[in-house]
């Protein structure tokens, strides 16, 4: 692939994290207040079933269990872990604990993948994560032992399903949308006896109410994971991890365009710490010239 379509990729594909950084301001705009697992399942299952009534393909075989698992870890886990880091730490560490999911998908594609770990990807992980800490974290923010492994756990599960879903890739004749439906239903089935049993129901919707969630589920999820399961069958394992950094980034932004939300120098420049770090792990290591062949050397009588 040319560097200008890794280029054109990369940047449809991060349309999907950046989709998910407005999910903050939806959530407090026009969700009911403290539903948290409600909008996850509501986000997850009718996107998914929907895919799947529009596809009408369902897993054979070994892609039964491995739907199962891509589901739980790209969706149902990943988002039970992410609401509980959240409940128990102020936004900004929960995003920074997050940014540590390019270490572990640097780790897991050496292992799984047989990917080399070069120089430049340790140094975009650290100047990631450095971004992210200057774009979201406050002063004084507090810590929690049970966010602090909830978070880790969140950006385990993520990394574990990007790693996973490039080592499987998709099922021959299997389309992209059946694809995300199979992950989306079985993540969105994870989370319904969680949510049941830990949220009550609201007593009524309004139409503000309705619309969030109806964006949640057509775009936030219908819509990002199909650009971002596009995405990962196409870029490297780590190169796709590092756009989710465009998550925190639009979540910055969009606080300050409609919430009132100050932005400093020190944030312009994580910013372009998190912008630095994508740039860097998309760069694809230069292959060696081949070298020409020499005549042989003529023999001596």
């Amino acid at each position: 692939m040319s560097n200008q379509r890794i280029a054109a990729t990369s940047a449809l594909t991060a349309l999907a994290p950046a989709v998910w950084g407005s999910t903050y301001l939806v959530t407090t705009e026009f969700l009911p207040p403290d539903r948290p697992l409600l909008a996850s399942t509501l986000r997850a299952l009718p996107a998914g079933l929907i895919l799947l009534a529009a596809t009408r393909v369902f897993p054979r075989g070994i892609w039964w269990w491995r739907a199962l698992v891509l589901g739980v870890l790209n969706i149902g886990a990943f988002f039970y872990f992410l609401f509980v880091a959240a409940y128990h730490l102020p936004g900004g560490v929960a995003a920074l604990v997050m940014s540590i999911q390019p270490m572990i998908v640097l780790l897991l594609s050496a292992a799984l993948l047989r990917d080399r770990i070069r120089p430049i990807q340790i140094g975009a992980c650290l100047l990631g994560a450095a971004g992210v800490a200057l774009l979201v974290l406050e002063p004084h923010a507090g810590l929690d032992a049970v966010g602090v492994v909830a978070g880790v756990l969140g950006a385990a599960c993520m990394a574990s399903g990007i790693v996973l879903t490039k080592r499987w890739g998709r099922p021959e004749g299997v389309s992209l949308l059946a694809f995300t439906g199979w992950q989306l239903t079985v993540g969105g089935l994870v989370l319904v006896p969680v949510t049941l049993a830990t949220e009550s129901l609201p007593t009524h919707l309004t139409w503000g109410n309705i619309g969030g969630f109806a964006y949640l589920s057509l775009i936030g999820a219908m819509v990002a994971y199909v650009l971002w399961f596009r995405g990962l069958s196409r870029l490297p394992a780590l190169a796709a991890s590092f756009l989710s950094f465009a998550s925190p980034l639009c979540a910055t932004v969009l606080g300050y365009l409609f919430l009132g939300q100050s932005l400093g120098p020190l944030q312009f420049l994580g910013a372009a710490a998190v912008v630095g770090s994508v740039v860097l792990a998309q760069r694809r290591p230069r292959e060696a010239e081949p070298q020409p062949e020499r005549a042989p050397a003529p023999s001596r009588v």
